[in-house]
């Protein structure tokens, strides 16, 4: 199989992303997979990158080969510049010690916002002390370099939550200036899942679309017409679509997504792995 190709990747990314200022605007850059970089006022916020092959080396040689469908973007080493990165639940296309220990290392000051009821397997999984990351549930929220960041319930597939009520999967809705983002994590649309995010009048949602497909033998995810759907109820001013052209036996349509997003009018932006989309200030 040939791989897809990045819009831009290694030096010519990381210049794209330094060299973006604006006062009135943000950026977002999609990483592959479910990992999205925001740029806002000089400061980074990194959602759940998967910058390595180690699943792929991990699965090689079982039934459920993770054969990559698209190129590495960028060393994880090169990302000496974040302030916040995130782990939505403990997959490891979500939570890779491979990608995040080397940015880890690069950002001695950055804050890892993970699910408090997956603080210990977190620690043991990257290594790092069990008092470094900071923990959200679902409806708690954290401020940190400017940002609100607050948890919202995630199902994948279902909504888990620990001995102690606390969340395993979670989405996170970042809130700056007088713009919200909502990065889903994985999930499916459970029961009152709109009504949660729709008062926060979100301007980008990063939503999955590579749908629940049981042969698969793994957890799923919205569908290319769920998640037209669901940016269409929450309000959401642009869906941005992920998890799909990863891995082959997991992946989904970005066309099918931008059809369903015709058939019901929904402003949507598909990204190649590498570019970036700016979002314009709108008025307070």
């Amino acid at each position: 199989m040939q791989l897809i190709k990045p819009k831009q990747k290694d030096a010519v990314l990381l210049n794209n992303i330094l060299s973006f200022e604006s006062n009135n605007a943000f950026k977002v850059w999609w990483l592959g997979q479910s990992g999205f970089l925001l740029k806002w006022q000089r400061k980074y916020v990194l959602f759940d990158p998967y910058l390595s092959n180690s699943l792929t080396i991990k699965y090689q040689h079982t039934d459920k080969p993770h054969v990559r469908m698209s190129e590495l973007v960028i060393d994880p080493a090169c990302l000496n510049f974040i302030d916040i990165v995130t782990s939505s639940h403990n997959h490891t296309d979500h939570l890779d010690a491979d990608t995040l220990q080397p940015i880890l290392k690069a950002n001695p000051a950055i804050k890892f916002i993970i699910p408090e009821a997956n603080r210990s397997f977190v620690a043991n999984r990257v290594g790092c002390d069990e008092s470094f990351p900071v923990g959200l549930n679902d409806g708690t929220s954290v401020k940190l370099a400017g940002f609100t960041i607050t948890g919202v319930p995630a199902a994948h597939n279902q909504i888990e939550r620990n001995e102690k009520g606390e969340c395993k999967c979670m989405g996170l809705v970042v809130q700056f200036e007088n713009y919200a983002v909502y990065h889903s994590g994985d999930t499916l649309w459970f029961d009152g899942l709109d009504e949660l995010l729709k008062p926060y009048q979100v301007d980008v949602a990063f939503l999955p679309i590579n749908g629940n497909r049981p042969e698969r033998k793994v957890a799923g995810n919205l569908n290319p017409e769920e998640a037209a759907l669901l940016g269409k109820s929450i309000g959401a001013g642009l869906v941005v679509p992920h998890h799909y052209h990863l891995f082959a036996f997991n992946t989904g349509d970005p066309k099918a997504f931008e059809e369903q997003c015709l058939k019901h009018e929904v402003n949507n932006k598909v990204l190649e792995i590498g570019e970036g989309v700016i979002i314009a200030n709108k008025p307070n």
